[in-house]
């Protein structure tokens, strides 16, 4: 301090007081100013302790002190004024800072965890459950609503008091995956013993569900084909050996391809009836277009390419041809009885087309159902080059030139080439994941964004899975305010108002926070759940949604 206390009057102008206390600076301008100093400062943390800090600081005490013994020798001197300033209070503005909490890679605290999953990771049983906190949560599946689950301290609590120690936890789940790899190999023994048995004294057991599928249906379809080419193929080959027409050797060939093709069809429909497992979690159902798609290239390796093999050796090399009556009569028998496959495959297609409200042409083109599709395209191809081949050889028969027999052969070939290029390219689309069609998409699109809960949807994708399975995706913004508006519409507004009201402490108020935060977080997920449904009754082939939230 330049100016100090003395008894003779005099007058200090300009002096300026520089007092810190904490982290709190004041200026005093002048010396005629009073000054009103604070002794404590308090400062509230999170657990609402009271910290004194004016106290703390003997500097500032000693400032306070100083300016004490100035003020009174100012107003020793001054006292013939007739009155002071008034006195200035400072006003300190004190901050409430939550403690922030520090949540490691492994923080479980609030984690729950169903009690199946609670028995096998941690070795319990179900009574040793029954004495843990339950807590009914909104369950995930459509066909129940609330289920209960445990905090997953509490089951890492109760294992360790089971077991003694992490180290005999961890010797049980070694033992149990030992005995749990004893138990599959034992099961696959069993399961080869009785195939056996059943190979040696008959398969007694009632018709599975998967027999049932060929019995109705693209299974019917698929069935019926075999057992026509089958009988085609084999009256077509004693033809061709009697006759040696290349026409009728390229037939024979067609009816062994759409056997063997059809063949596999059965197998892949039967593989699409399998249950999902672990390792695919959606299911088999696309086994029916990789057979299809393998059916389409055995069409052209086999069906194409020895028809044109054979027609072009027969341009080459040239043969009469001998009495053809034999061939025109099993190519009448195979005309009608390809043609009755044909009808089958076109009434199963219509019917199918019909309850998905779709055209004849949209439903082949989009491949909907890929075994009826190569059914009705091979059976389509077998009778065109059925009458190709009637007429190659009747103009044979006519001429006595053998080179109108070899281009029939080539005409054959080329028909059954144009089918397995068609089948390829369509079972290779839907194996790789096409969109649905745009209207569809543009339906739940609006579905979504008219919702008032929904303020953007981004990124939205609509893949055809196969066997009419849609998978969707959209990234959703969901409307906070609504959300929060919805809850709110089901609490008692005077109670929240009381709790409101009792609020005094950081404590309670950050408790009062995380109650109702959790129970909005839950209101979302449960419009999730409802948006989910709506698109699924909207659109019924969608299988699977997946809204993510912005």
């Amino acid at each position: 301090l330049r100016c100090q206390a003395a008894p003779q009057p005099r007058a200090c102008h300009g002096w300026q007081v520089s007092m810190k206390s904490v982290s709190l600076s004041y200026i005093l301008p002048c010396n005629r100013l009073p000054v009103q100093l604070m002794s404590q400062v308090r400062v509230y943390t999170s657990n609402g302790q009271k910290k004194d800090l004016g106290s703390e600081d003997t500097n500032g005490s000693a400032h306070g002190e100083t300016l004490h013994k100035v003020e009174t020798g100012q107003d020793t001197a001054n006292a013939g004024q007739k009155q002071s300033s008034p006195k200035q209070p400072i006003q300190v503005k004190v901050k409430a800072v939550l403690k922030k909490r520090e949540y490691g890679p492994k923080y479980t605290q609030n984690n729950f965890i169903t009690g199946v999953r609670a028995i096998n990771e941690f070795c319990l049983k179900s009574s040793d459950l029954d004495q843990l906190r339950k807590i009914k949560r909104r369950s995930p599946h459509d066909d129940t609503e609330t289920f209960t689950v445990y905090l997953r301290s509490d089951v890492e609590a109760k294992s360790l008091e089971v077991w003694g120690s992490p180290e005999a936890l961890a010797r049980e789940r070694k033992r149990r995956k030992e005995e749990e790899i004893k138990y599959r190999e034992n099961l696959f023994r069993n399961q080869r013993l009785l195939w056996e048995y059943k190979e040696f004294f008959g398969n007694t057991k009632p018709r599975s569900s998967t027999a049932a599928m060929f019995f109705k249906g693209p299974g019917k379809v698929v069935m019926v084909a075999i057992c026509i080419n089958g009988l085609n193929f084999f009256f077509k080959l004693l033809a061709w050996v009697y006759t040696g027409s290349a026409s009728m050797f390229s037939e024979a060939i067609h009816s062994l391809a759409d056997t063997c093709n059809q063949a596999l069809l059965a197998l892949g429909i039967s593989q699409s009836a399998r249950t999902p497992d672990p390792s695919h979690p959606y299911g088999f159902t696309n086994m029916r277009y990789i057979a299809s798609l393998i059916s389409g290239v055995g069409i052209f390796m086999m069906g194409a390419g020895l028809s044109w093999y054979h027609g072009i050796m027969g341009l080459l090399h040239p043969h009469p041809v001998e009495s053809l009556l034999w061939a025109y009569c099993i190519l009448a028998g195979s005309l009608v009885s390809e043609g009755a496959t044909l009808l089958v495959a076109i009434n199963e297609i219509r019917r199918s087309a019909r309850a998905k409200g779709l055209s004849f042409y949209q439903y082949v083109v989009q491949s909907r159902d890929p075994s009826t599709n190569v059914v009705l395209l091979e059976d389509a191809a077998a009778v065109l080059s059925v009458a190709v081949a009637a007429t190659c050889m009747g103009l044979t028969s006519l001429t006595g030139n053998p080179y109108y027999d070899s281009v029939g052969s080539l005409g054959v070939g080329t028909l059954l080439g144009t089918v397995s290029a068609f089948l390829i390219y369509s079972n290779t689309e839907a194996l790789l994941g096409r969109s649905i069609e745009p209207e569809q998409l543009q339906r739940l699109t609006e579905l979504l964004e008219s919702d008032p809960v929904v303020r953007a949807i981004h990124d939205v994708k609509a893949t055809d899975m196969g066997m009419s399975k849609v998978r969707f995706k959209a990234e959703v913004d969901f409307d906070g305010r609504v959300v929060t508006r919805s809850y709110l519409e089901k609490q008692d507004i005077e109670q929240l108002l009381q709790e409101i009201q009792q609020v005094k402490t950081l404590e309670e108020l950050e408790a009062f926070m995380l109650k109702h935060g959790e129970n909005i977080i839950d209101m979302l997920g449960a419009e999730v759940d409802r948006l989910e449904k709506d698109l699924k009754q909207r659109n019924p082939d969608v299988r699977h949604v997946d809204l993510e939230i912005l």
